[in-house]
């Protein structure tokens, strides 16, 4: 069973959201990560570029499939993940960690599930 990191929040579409770091860090779920398979490339948003919760912003691809990210959040991209992008295996290995997508100065916030919610409906263990 995945992993589901308590103190985050998490949208439906599996990204998670940390808003205790500012900027907001964004990644995916050890759920969505572990369903993924091997991720090998990961398209996000430029810095500078303005996300809107709910919506589509880039891509992560895996041996198995390509799928869309989903911005959590309404704002503007501050920073991305170089290591991340260069290794994307680190979105397997630490989805909450050093796995991290992008950073965001959030100005407002789509619907968010708590980690017991998200947990409950994906069938993750926190």
């Amino acid at each position: 069973m995945s992993r589901v990191q308590t103190g985050l929040r998490y949208s439906e579409e599996h990204e998670w959201l940390d808003v205790e770091q500012s900027p907001a860090k964004v990644g995916v779920s050890a759920v969505a990560a572990d369903a993924l398979g091997d991720v090998v490339y990961l398209d996000l948003p430029e810095v500078g570029s303005e996300v809107t919760a709910g919506t589509t912003c880039g891509e992560i691809e895996s041996t198995k499939s390509v799928s869309d990210l989903y911005s959590p959040v309404t704002g503007t991209i501050v920073e991305v993940n170089q290591e991340a992008i260069d290794n994307p295996a680190l979105v397997n290995e630490d989805p909450y960690g050093a796995g991290w997508l992008f950073a965001v100065e959030v100005s407002a916030e789509g619907p968010l599930l708590s980690a017991e919610e998200y947990a409950s409906k994906n069938g993750g263990e926190l």
